[in-house]
């Protein structure tokens, strides 16, 4: 659960942007779980601008290859220092520092023929020119059967370490999938927390972007990273946010602490300040759609992190995000999936695992029509008692549910009856499934 400068500053955020959303959630959200700030891509280009990339970017380097904050950007990593005293000021905070990385080795490191720590190697010895983003003109991919490219990823990720850095975010790792990649870099990891410097603090390896990816890759995503993206960029649209109620049904069911399927970023509050697309804007998401994504978000046991700037960010959405029972869901359940889907509706449930959720059950009726509907659905599809009388909570509201008796000649079995908005979500918690109520 964290914070990224993506959704808001795209590839030009500079270190006061990042201190301001630590700060702010240090104060606000730290207590609800919110832990992480990440700093995302571009943080080693100085003449990085917003909606898009510069051709041949003058990436700032150190003597070995490896990426360093633009200075002009990050004033504190002055004299080598890099995200040292960054990270210092984000642990004094209680939080995390995160930062992302591209794969490969710099385009810029070839060229120079820049040397690979520890080794005779070169950058030119190491790189895969052949292999690059589609997106990004930053880096070549890396020729693994030549010994000098884990070297070079071992460098890399030793200094990121060195420097505190908590979360690794590394792009253009699954689209198309490199598995190689993956595992080279997931065993530079493995090397650098290793180390007494580190004492065993881990660090979080994410993956992206996830376009098309295969549950087919599961195992090997287990073995190497901590989370991984499903989607493409996600974006305040609302196709964007049903599209991901398929591939969240796919993936939830192999959700497991330490191996997270990542449904993306939560475009919300104030994002397009200076991002890859928009302008300057409050998300053009509708409430009932923010809170539809969140609920699935949670449901369905993906990471958070949220893209708007916080401190700018309007108090009702920070409400949202750290909504005790919202979080409740995400922290404490288990078996989320979904359980029905018929034209427009969605129904997911799961199970409360701890604390006050404690064999709670969760419903979550989604309505991803366009004009609001009453749902009716049987008890019993959705894990409730069969009698009438069941009583629940409606989170987003805090209104209280009861299942009545269904409608038509048997009218012994018990219905859930609920008004959904267009675009929206109903989510229920029966605290006690098999109570009823006494009236």
């Amino acid at each position: 659960m964290g914070w990224n400068s993506w959704d808001c500053y795209g590839t030009t955020v500079t270190e006061a942007e990042v201190l301001a959303n630590a700060e702010f959630m240090a104060e606000h959200m730290l207590h609800a779980g919110w832990d992480t700030v990440v700093v995302d891509i571009q943080w080693y280009e100085p003449t990085a601008r917003a909606g898009g990339y510069n051709d041949s970017p003058p990436v700032e380097l150190d003597g070995y290859g490896r990426q360093v904050p633009a200075v002009n950007r990050f004033p504190s990593a002055a004299a080598g220092a890099g995200f040292g005293p960054l990270a210092d000021a984000v642990h004094a905070l209680g939080l995390k520092l995160g930062v992302h990385v591209m794969r490969g080795i710099p385009r810029r490191a070839v060229e120079l023929d820049l040397p690979v720590l520890g080794t005779s190697s070169t950058a030119r010895d190491v790189a895969d020119t052949s292999s690059v983003c589609s997106w990004n003109p930053d880096n070549y991919g890396l020729d693994h059967s030549h010994p000098g490219a884990q070297a070079y990823y071992d460098s890399q990720v030793a200094q990121l370490v060195a420097w505190g850095v908590d979360l690794i975010k590394a792009d253009d790792m699954l689209a198309p999938y490199h598995d190689a990649e993956i595992a080279a870099y997931a065993r530079a990891i493995e090397r650098a927390v290793a180390s007494p410097a580190r004492g065993g603090r881990p660090v979080v390896l994410s993956l992206s972007p996830g376009t098309h990816l295969s549950t087919a890759h599961l195992p090997h995503l287990r073995e190497n990273a901590t989370m991984w993206r499903v989607s493409d960029d996600l974006w305040d649209r609302w196709e964007d946010v049903r599209a991901q109620f398929t591939r969240m049904a796919r993936w939830a069911p192999h959700q497991r602490p330490g191996a997270w399927a990542d449904a993306d970023m939560l475009p919300l509050g104030r994002i397009g300040i200076r991002a890859e697309r928009g302008e300057d804007r409050p998300s053009r998401l509708t409430g009932d759609e923010q809170r539809t994504l969140l609920t699935l978000w949670c449901v369905s046991r993906s990471p958070l992190m949220m893209g708007g700037d916080l401190p700018t960010t309007d108090p009702g959405t920070i409400a949202m995000l750290t909504h005790r029972d919202l979080i409740e869901l995400l922290q404490h359940s288990t078996d989320g999936q979904e359980v029905l889907r018929e034209g427009d509706l969605v129904v997911w449930t799961a199970r409360g695992t701890s604390g006050g959720a404690d064999g709670a059950r969760y419903v979550a009726v989604f309505w991803t029509g366009d004009e609001p509907t009453t749902v009716r659905l049987p008890a019993s599809s959705v894990g409730l008692p069969t009698v009438p009388g069941s009583r629940g909570t409606e989170l987003w509201t805090g209104d209280d549910v009861t299942t009545t008796p269904a409608q038509g000649p048997t009218t012994s079995q018990a219905e859930l009856v609920l008004d959904v908005p267009a675009h929206g979500v109903r989510l229920v918690r029966a605290d006690h499934p098999g109570t009823t109520s006494q009236h």
